[in-house]
């Protein structure tokens, strides 16, 4: 324990030297700052890898949405009107979608049609697209499969 004036002084005149030597305690070394920029690195790595593989899963899921929502709207088209859509642009012109979506894979709206002369009922009487896929020739890294396939 501390007592009297001279033990006092002499502390306040170690702490003081301390922080005012040149290699004090008071910032990182070279070495500390290089393990902390390692670490920040090898994380970032992770992150940005499992990010990219979060947005291609987005823009598969987003694709077979599109897939089922214009593959819909084209039956529909087809047994409502007794005539397949001769174009995509078909179904927006009768309100069967708004717009035509644009393909997440390719980020163009240049959808491959099957036309085909396949009758969904009897009244049918023409033909016209019964399909759509995406034109990409990508492969799905989770599914194995071309996009076009779907």
């Amino acid at each position: 324990m501390l007592t009297g004036r001279k033990n006092w002084k002499t502390l306040g005149r170690r702490c003081t030297a301390r922080r005012d030597s040149g290699r004090g305690n008071w910032g990182f070394t070279l070495l500390e700052m290089m393990i902390v920029v390692t670490i920040i690195m090898i994380l970032l790595a992770i992150g940005g890898g499992r990010y990219e593989r979060s947005i291609i899963r987005s823009k598969e899921a987003a694709l077979k949405q599109d897939l089922f929502v214009l593959r819909q709207a084209i039956d529909q088209f087809t047994l409502d009107k007794e005539s397949a859509p001769s174009s995509l642009e078909d179904l927006v012109a009768a309100q069967y979608l708004r717009i035509v979506p644009t393909d997440p894979i390719t980020n163009r709206k240049d959808w491959q049609t099957l036309t085909e002369d396949v009758q969904l009922s009897p009244d049918q009487t023409g033909s016209g697209i019964t399909d759509v896929h995406s034109s990409s020739e990508q492969v799905s890294p989770f599914e194995g499969t071309p996009y076009s396939s779907w």
